[in-house]
């Protein structure tokens, strides 16, 4: 057990003939527990610090595991915004490619009735020049009979005012 300066203040030694000097000996031991409180004094006032070093520690051990976790709370949401939007851009790149193929589709169907519509006209335009080709070259023949020639009047006046 460690002394205290009580126990250094109360401390009596025996006497013998050629002893030391009683006061010189009472002036050292009272040197001795000055420092010796002055050192337990600052003994106390070392643990002191120590005890509020080692809380801030503490505190900042906290800090410390506290922001590891939320910086891995941090990158899991982050790896899944970034898994989502993954997702999100392959959902967009199939809807696109859908609505690509339906485009196209409309649009191939669309070129075919165009194309078949086009066939049509070519074909009523041919039946329809056939038609005409038909009717002129009956209109010719009958030009061509020989009753009108006999209608055909040889006044010359009259032939002059038409042209006219």
């Amino acid at each position: 057990m460690p002394l205290t300066p009580l126990d250094i203040h109360n401390k009596e030694f025996s006497r013998r003939l050629r002893g030391y000097d009683e006061d010189e000996v009472n002036e050292f031991l009272d040197q001795v527990i000055k420092d010796y409180e002055i050192v337990i004094r600052e003994n106390k006032e070392l643990q002191n610090q120590l005890l509020a070093v080692q809380e801030k520690l503490d505190h900042f051990a906290n800090i410390e595991e506290t922001l590891s976790k939320t910086i891995i709370v941090a990158q899991e949401a982050a790896d899944e915004v970034k898994n989502n939007a993954k997702k999100e851009a392959q959902l967009i790149i199939k809807e696109a490619e859908k609505n690509a193929d339906r485009i196209i589709n409309e649009s191939l169907a669309k070129s075919r009735k165009v194309s078949l519509e086009v066939e049509e006209l070519k074909k009523q335009a041919s039946i329809y020049r056939a038609r005409f080709r038909t009717l002129v070259e009956a209109q010719l023949e009958l030009l061509s009979q020989e009753g009108w020639e006999s209608l055909e009047d040889k006044n010359p006046e009259r032939e002059a005012r038409e042209v006219y």
